[in-house]
Parts: structure tokens; sequence; C-alpha cells
């Protein structure tokens, strides 16, 4: 009898953790998502293009703040998880804000894997026993989504921030989410956890934040997901001149606001760890690779000896992510992730000189410290909102994403 025809409760329990990596078809996950009312994913290349073939994402749909006013999302312990796929940029994020603030215990993670053989409705637990969230039961990230706004149409992405006991999303708002990480969750931190997100610094800090966004962070997907050459050239020009400001800026200053890594250092890193490794696949032509930045390149070398960044932005495992290893037969024509890179000793390529650390007043340290008796309520505030979330299509134009100083010069002196 084939699997698929056998009752669902059965074959949860005849299924084995890798049985189920290699089973979960399309017709089974077709079944589930009728169980759980779920709609297959919206495609971005047809709903997310506008009329000259640009790409402009999505916005976030769950934008609810964590803050102290009524009505705000409370932070708490034990109560929510991120949701996260280790190649989503977006969502490497908050697990690495996380980490470097010692949350590890007090908010959960879970890796979103795939839905059925062609991932038809989106993020699932694919490579779960039973296809089955371990935290939640569900099939399906989108059910989260479901039971937070039953009419939500869009795609269910990755990071999602989810009420594990009400089981449903409570912010997807990856352009704010890390800041409510730092400032919101600040009396669950670890005692000497780093200050990522000065207070007197947060205007400037959030201001380059939402110029990297269009230029730098969604670069790549302005690439790939287009449907013009018009609206992909705009993009490969305007991502290799933000590099080449990025690079300057990085001359002179060991992270982007000088001797102390920052929210936007998380936020840049995640990006450009990718493209040597993964990204150029989908992007066409590269004008000049990221390991010809000298100082983006070093810079991105020491992030990678913190272990929040390495743990959940490994280069080689993002490299080799969507390859696993030879493949079977005689195949002409590999990729060079498979033919070449899966060769290369990371470890020696990714090797950190240890030359960037004398950029800084004090060498020997990565983070600002929090100062000794600092109570919430003096570094509290309100986080700003961002243009990227609004619901109109031209307020999301990449042309908005401007800066009062231009990105090639830090605008704050440690």
């Amino acid at each position: 009898m084939s699997i698929c025809k056998l009752p669902l409760k059965e074959q949860v329990k005849e299924q084995t953790t890798e049985e189920a990596l290699n089973s979960y078809t399309d017709e089974l996950a077709e079944q589930y998502a009728k169980e759980v009312g779920v709609d297959p994913r919206p495609n971005e290349t047809i709903s997310e293009i506008n009329e000259s073939g640009a790409f402009i994402r999505q916005p976030n749909a769950f934008i609810q703040p964590f803050g102290d006013k009524e009505g705000d999302l409370k932070a708490d312990a034990n109560r929510y998880a991120i949701y996260w796929a280790t190649g989503c940029n977006w969502s490497n994020r908050p697990v690495i804000v996380r980490d470097l603030l010692g949350l590890q215990d007090v908010i959960k993670d879970q890796l979103t894997s795939f839905s059925g053989r062609t991932h038809r409705y989106g993020h699932g637990f694919g490579n779960q026993p039973g296809y089955k969230d371990p935290i939640t039961g569900a099939y399906f990230l989108s059910e989260f989504y479901k039971r937070a706004n039953p009419d939500f149409k869009g795609r269910a992405t990755t990071p999602s921030f989810v009420d594990v006991i009400e089981k449903k999303t409570v912010n997807n708002d990856y352009h704010r989410l890390t800041n409510y990480l730092e400032v919101q969750f600040r009396p669950f931190q670890a005692k000497d956890a780093p200050d990522l997100y000065p207070k007197k610094y947060r205007k400037e800090i959030d201001e380059f934040n939402d110029w990297l966004f269009p230029h730098i962070n969604n670069s790549h997907y302005r690439m790939a997901f287009c449907q013009s050459p018009e609206a992909y050239y705009e993009a490969y020009e305007d991502f290799y001149e933000s590099l080449d400001k990025l690079d300057k800026r990085l001359e002179t200053n060991r992270f982007l606001f000088g001797d102390y890594v920052t929210d936007s250092d998380v936020r840049a890193f995640v990006t450009l760890v990718r493209w040597d490794i993964s990204y150029f696949h989908n992007v066409g032509p590269v004008k000049k690779p990221i390991i010809d930045y000298k100082n983006i390149w070093g810079y991105l070398k020491e992030l990678n000896t913190i272990p929040a960044f390495t743990n959940n932005s490994n280069p080689k495992k993002l490299a080799l992510l969507s390859f696993g290893g030879p493949k079977k037969g005689n195949d002409l024509f590999r990729g060079y992730n498979e033919r070449i890179l899966s060769k290369v000793d990371f470890d020696a390529l990714w090797a950190d000189d240890g030359k960037r650390k004398n950029l800084g007043k004090t060498p020997d340290e990565l983070f600002l410290r929090h100062p000794q008796g600092e109570s919430y309520e003096d570094y509290a505030g309100e986080i700003s909102t961002t243009n990227w979330n609004s619901p109109s299509w031209q307020d999301r134009d990449p042309k908005n994403g401007v800066l009062s100083v231009d990105a090639s010069i830090n605008p704050i002196v440690n």
C-alpha cells in the first residue's frame, strides 16, 4: 500500500525521521494543508512585481511592536520561539542577536524546512518526525499566520516570532525584531550582554539599517526575482555602488559604527557572507566578488570569529546547503559549489589575520558593554517604525532608501 494512502495517524507512527526526509510527497503535503486549512504559498515573482518588472518585496504583516505602552507586545520568558531557515538571511539575524545577548534559555528557536517535494505550501517541517513542528505540532509555518489573522493571504516568511502558547505569529518584522530583542528583552539578557543598540545612537543606526535593506540586504532578491533587464541592471549597479561605499567606510572603521559590533553589523554580515558562495548562482554576472573588497573581506572574517555569527551563518554550511554532497550517477555538468567549493579549506579561507582590531580603541574588545547600574528604564525606549512596512508600493520603492550622511562615512564618534 502506498504511504500516501495510509490514514494520517498511521503515517506519523510508521515514519522515522530519515524516512520522512525521503517520502514527504506533494500529495501528502496537500492532505495536511486541507486538514489544517492553509493555502499554497503565493509566488513573489508574480504577486510582488511592479509594472516596470522590478521586485518590490511585500511588507511584513505582523508589525505590532514590543514595548511598554498599552497594546504593545510584552517581553516574556519561555513564551516565544524564533522560526527561521538556515539559508534565509532575514531569519539568521534574530538568532544571532539572541545568542549574542544570552537569551537562548528565554527564547526558543526552530528551523523550518520543506513542505512536500515542490515546497508548494512554503515553510514546513519536512525533516521532523511526522513532518510536524516539535514545539507546537504544526505542519506549516502559515498555520501560525492563519491563527493570528484568518484573512492573511501573503507569504508566510521567516523569521517569524511565534507565541508558542497560543500557537500564533505575533511579529515577523525583520526590520525591527532584533531591536526588540536588544531593548525590550533587556531584563532577560545575560549579565555581561553587549550593547548592540546604544540608546544615544539609535537614530543613526535605524537610518543606516533602512538604507542597508534596499541597497545591500535586498539586492540579491531584486536581481534574482525581477522580470525586466531595466530592473535587473538598476539593482545590479545599486548593489555594487553600495559595496564601494561600505568598503570605503570600513577602511577606517573596524565595524560599521566604529569600535564595536552593533545591530547593523549583524544585518550586513548575513547578506555579504552569502554572496560569493550562494547568491551569485541566481544573479548572473558578478562585477567583483566580495573577497576582492579588501576592507569588507577582512571585516567579514573578523565577525566570523564570533561564535554567534559563525554558528548561525556558517560560510561552509551555506555554501553546501543546497547541494548535499556528490550526486549519484555521472552528471556531466555540476555546479561550482559541488565541484570546487566543496573541496575548499574554509578554515584557511576565512582565517582572520587579526589586523583589523588595530582600527579600534580597544583592540581586544569587540562589544560595547552596558554601564554598571543601568536599569531597564534607563535603556528602554520606543523603537522607530520603517517605511519598508508601508502598504504602498511607492513607499517601498528602493529609491527611497536614502541617508542624511553618505554611507561611506560613519556619522558617529565612539
